[in-house]
């Protein structure tokens, strides 16, 4: 299992998009500075951490970015960027290609330039994105597309996987969204746990039919789907907040995962090798003494449900069952853990 973090390396942001987690627009006081993260690439590589998420705000609106990828790259690190793709022209690209960078994400959520727009709060985003999107492959720049599934647009996502796919890109990341940030004020559009189970069935079903890699995010019960409906994917475990994942924020504060807002440390005070070996929150992740039908499911091992999710739920408790998954547990005792 590949071990990965997403660092937000600035707060700073063009958009102001409805769904921001990390409320981004402007920078925040006690960003990492340019040692400060070289320090923390040091310390994924000790840990053996194999792939990095530059991410933000928006990470291209950091000077250093580039540098950060070049470090990154000598330490053997795989660098991605989650961006919202309005600021790459094709000299953006050709840069972030020669420092290093493996893949570009960048965000669409709609075939429509118009609800896009309206989504991201800024009129020719789309436009922006879609340049953004072929400019980094004229460079040579492997691209996934990102989306956030609402009811206002979870009636079109299999027709942005077909638009990611005439666009060049090798995947489509699809977001489920959990209510933290900004988010947190549009939590009447999100979906219901019936129309999240249509939907997985959807995407696992159009996975056998297209050649690009999709994977839905923060709904880990994907995998029981693929597992029941015997598709194999090269995915071994749905929720991996603490496992083999973690969150870095920009002023160095540590999460389980970008949507679970708990403070584990500051890398600035602890550094990240003590906080990831130490924190007990991440011990109670790994172990996944899971409440509720999670904790009762078959497919636990697989799945876990989505811990964010699970934590707005309750009212904070990041152990407890994932509403958002409508499937009642069968408690077979010898169900194993296995890719699916």
């Amino acid at each position: 299992m590949n071990m990965l973090v997403s660092w937000n390396i600035t707060r700073a942001c063009n958009l102001k998009c409805e769904h921001c987690y990390r409320d981004a627009g402007k920078v925040a006081p006690g960003e990492l500075s340019f040692e400060e993260g070289k320090s923390l690439l040091r310390d994924l590589k000790s840990l053996n951490f194999r792939i990095l998420i530059f991410s933000g705000g928006e990470p291209l609106l950091r000077p250093d970015l580039f540098e950060l990828i070049k470090f990154a790259k000598s330490l053997g690190l795989i660098s991605v960027l989650g961006t919202n793709g309005t600021l790459i022209d094709a000299s953006c690209a050709e840069k972030l290609k020669a420092a290093g960078l493996k893949r570009a994400g960048i965000s669409l959520d709609s075939v429509d330039s118009k609800i896009h727009d309206k989504f991201r709060v800024c009129a020719g985003a789309w436009e922006k994105a879609v340049a953004g999107i072929k400019n980094c492959r004229k460079a040579g720049l492997e691209v996934q597309l990102h989306t956030t599934v609402t009811k206002k647009n979870i009636s079109e996502v299999l027709k942005i996987t077909d638009f990611a796919a005439d666009l060049g890109a090798c995947a489509h990341h699809i977001f489920f969204l959990v209510p933290t940030g900004r988010g947190r004020k549009i939590d009447s559009v999100m979906c219901a746990p019936q129309e999240y189970e249509a939907l997985l069935h959807k995407i696992m079903e159009k996975q056998n039919s297209v050649s690009l890699e999709l994977k839905p995010v923060c709904a880990p019960h994907f995998l029981r789907i693929a597992r029941q409906k015997k598709i194999k994917l090269r995915f071994e475990k749905g929720c991996l907040a603490g496992i083999s994942y973690a969150c870095i924020l920009p002023d160095g504060e540590v999460h389980p995962c970008p949507y679970l807002p708990l403070a584990l440390g500051n890398v600035k005070k602890e550094g990240f090798v003590k906080i990831w070996q130490e924190s007990e929150v991440f011990h109670k992740l790994r172990r996944a003494d899971l409440g509720g039908k999670c904790g009762r499911c078959e497919f636990k091992p697989i799945c876990s449900g989505c811990r964010a999710a699970a934590f707005y739920q309750s009212g904070g408790d990041y152990l407890a069952e994932d509403l958002n998954c409508s499937y009642e547990p069968k408690m077979q005792a010898d169900f194993k853990s296995t890719a699916v």
